[in-house]
């Protein structure tokens, strides 16, 4: 391998690039999202709604998105998917700097952005195998997260001091010029002639997605997992969290600073997984997830500022641990023909509750407690990772010699 890696590969450094600079936008969107949501309504239930409005048509389109990316050449997926995500969010940046914004529009906009984003996820997670040497598919997968999180703390922090200064709306009108410039660097990528799945019915390709995904125990047990992993996590983190930071922590720029303790914690993280290569990789994945809820811990107390930074920093490291090593268990051992329709399952199962965890998380921390709730969210990613450590291909799954 030379010094630069995967990075020396043409194909690869421009999937890089457009990564990258739409996860650099993509990064403001969620703080500036939540408190314009909160400006508008003061309603941790309406923000609950507009995230759900995202996730549904993600969670409806997801495998039909998985189907088209086996079909047609998958950077060229990517590509329209950013265009029409870049106009959502264009859209509705304006209309809050306007102020005309209202929250069904949001919400709307938020679904067409959700749909785009539902053949992009299949597509990109796809794509990496087709840009770089199996040998180095390890260290691609770890590169290409490194720049996507990296982007993520500097998107993090910069959206808190964009919205405490000016105007949520002007963060998400830069996430949406961002998908638009991802749009043109992954235009420019010239893949090479693959293998594609033979034209047939969309129903067919489904059924057939389906066999090959039950029929490996330790893709369906961690997904399994991860529908209620995410759930707990996304419904009380992305719902709760900038509450628990508007009455608690001072605000806006706080909690992009939380966000971006967690993002340094993937970075530094993903330095180590360019190195370390365990050889039982689902194993090492499933016992760094028992760092994933510290973030949880610290918005349950509520712990000060520091300590809030650093269980994200925490989460970070185990999550991105896990991260690496999935993507990494998938393209060794799915045909790369297959892959994308076999992300889309893995997304589809792993996402299917999270509208449920948005619609809930607000109504329940009314009706038991903010506290009582992140318990309820800990407890349950905890138990969750135990039981998938019972499946014999969990724990045993091997990497596989170059």
């Amino acid at each position: 391998m030379t010094r630069l890696g995967p990075l020396a590969e043409r194909e690869f450094r421009l999937l890089f690039s457009g990564q990258a600079i739409s996860r650099l936008g993509s990064a403001m969107a969620p703080v500036a999202l939540a408190f314009a949501v909160l400006d508008l309504t003061g309603s941790a239930g309406d923000l609950g709604l507009v995230l759900a409005a995202r996730m549904i048509p993600t969670v409806v389109f997801l495998l039909v998105g998985g189907v088209w990316a086996d079909r047609l050449p998958r950077h060229r997926v990517m590509v329209a998917s950013n265009v029409v995500s870049g106009a959502s969010q264009v859209v509705a940046g304006t209309l809050l700097l306007t102020g005309n914004a209202e929250l069904w529009q949001l919400a709307a906009l938020a679904a067409v952005n959700g749909a785009s984003s539902a053949f992009f996820q299949p597509a990109s997670a796809g794509v990496v195998p087709e840009t770089v040497p199996s040998s180095i598919l390890q260290q691609a997968n770890a590169t290409l997260r490194l720049a996507m999180n990296s982007t993520t703390i500097l998107g993090g922090a910069l959206g808190g001091v964009l919205v405490a200064a000016t105007n949520p709306g002007t963060a998400i009108v830069i996430d949406g010029g961002s998908y638009l410039l991802a749009a043109a660097c992954l235009g420019a990528m010239r893949l090479r002639a693959g293998l594609r799945i033979e034209s047939s019915s969309v129903l067919h390709d489904l059924r057939e997605g389906w066999r090959d995904f039950w029929s490996r125990t330790w893709l369906w047990a961690i997904v399994i997992q991860f529908a209620l992993v995410n759930a707990a996590v996304v419904g009380t983190q992305q719902v709760l969290g900038p509450v628990v930071a508007d009455e608690h922590l001072g605000g806006a720029a706080a909690w992009g600073a939380a966000l971006a303790a967690e993002s340094i914690g993937y970075v530094l993280c993903g330095f180590v997984m360019l190195r370390w290569r365990p050889r039982l990789m689902l194993r090492t994945a499933t016992l760094a997830m028992f760092g994933s809820p510290l973030v949880l811990v610290a918005l349950a107390v509520p712990a000060q500022l520091p300590v809030l930074i650093g269980a994200a920093f925490a989460t970070g490291v185990s999550i991105e641990i896990f991260g690496v090593l999935w993507d990494t268990s998938m393209q060794q051992e799915i045909p790369q023909e297959k892959l994308s329709r076999l992300y889309s399952y893995d997304m589809l199962g792993s996402y299917a509750l999270i509208p449920l965890g948005y619609i809930v998380a607000g109504p329940l921390s009314e009706a038991i407690g903010v506290t009582e709730t992140f318990v309820v969210a800990i407890v349950l990613i905890v138990v969750a990772t135990a039981l998938v450590l019972l499946s014999h291909d969990v724990r045993t799954l091997e990497r596989k010699p170059a």
